[in-house]
């Protein structure tokens, strides 16, 4: 298993279960290698792959594992010998995730359902022997309590194209955020750093957009850490909440404000049907013809 990755600068740098990239790592030597993750994003990221299982030294192939008992609070045991693995694989997680954590990752995503890395809806079987599927696995309760802003995603959930969008924006910006922090900001850096992300943050979350405007403002002469971090958490916070149509069409139109001096009334119309034509999900540029009437039935 990679411990430490080989630097690549011009590239994010995301945790992934070490499946996903297709390495035998399962319990039955097989892997579930994701063509999204080692062929879109390939070129883009630097992968830092790891399986708690195989690390925590249960081998391969290995008995399977599951999760037992409350869905709060499960336990991990072996299946067929119920052997406890709970407290060797938390103390496992709580230092493999520090040891993530010192390498600055930009975003995580892990092998869903799984005992040991399924973030949602994992099984859990009550003692009666019925799962329930509110469970989540014990090293990944702890990466996303470790680490609270890192984004982090299954890669089953990948397969929606606007959750998948989301992730990718989150995980860019962090690696955006962490640019920033190491270059030791001054409060007029972070005054430009907003201005560059908060209509990207206004189209997620109009709360977080006002909060973090009101922040930047009371910066003052010098940037406290404090300041620094909350705007941190602000901004993952907000780009977190999934954005719509709608958000994305309200941004538009603010933007669309500061070209008023520049457009004349024809021009400003056109601008604000095209705005309103997205927002309704229809664009005269999906006509095959490139037409502009709006009556055209080419785009269905």
């Amino acid at each position: 298993m990679t411990a430490v990755p080989v630097s690549h600068p011009d590239k994010i740098r995301l945790g992934v279960s070490a499946c996903l990239l297709g390495e035998p790592v399962r319990y039955d030597g097989g892997h579930k290698r994701d063509l999204f993750l080692t062929g879109t994003l390939a070129d883009y990221v630097e992968w830092v792959p790891v399986c708690p299982e195989v690390e925590l030294g249960l081998g391969v192939p290995r008995e399977a594992i599951r999760l037992v008992g409350r869905p709060e609070a499960p336990r991990l045991v072996r299946e067929r010998t119920g052997e406890d693995l709970t407290p060797r694989m938390r103390r496992y997680a709580e230092d493999r995730v520090r040891q993530l954590a010192a390498l600055e990752l930009d975003g995580y995503v892990l092998k869903r359902a799984s005992p040991s890395c399924g973030l949602f809806r994992v099984r859990v079987y009550r003692d009666s022997g019925v799962p329930s599927g509110d469970g989540r696995g014990v090293f990944a309760a702890a990466l996303v309590e470790r680490l609270p802003m890192l984004p982090v995603e299954e890669e089953g959930r990948l397969a929606d194209p606007a959750l998948r969008e989301n992730f990718v924006e989150r995980v860019f910006a962090m690696a955006r955020w962490r640019a920033f922090v190491a270059g030791h900001p001054r409060p007029r850096a972070l005054v430009a750093f907003h201005t560059a992300q908060k209509f990207a943050v206004l189209a997620h979350s109009a709360e977080q957009y006002t909060r973090l405007g009101r922040l930047v403002a009371k910066a003052g002469r010098s940037l406290a850490r404090e300041v620094v971090d909350e705007y941190g958490r602000g901004l993952m916070t907000a780009l977190s909440v999934r954005t719509s149509r709608g958000r994305h069409a309200n941004v538009l139109q603010h933007l669309a404000g500061f070209l008023k001096r520049e457009l004349g009334p024809d021009e400003r119309a056109e601008l604000a049907e095209v705005i309103a034509e997205y927002r309704g999900g229809w664009s005269r540029w999906s006509c095959p013809s490139r037409c502009s009437s709006t009556t055209c039935g080419a785009s269905g």
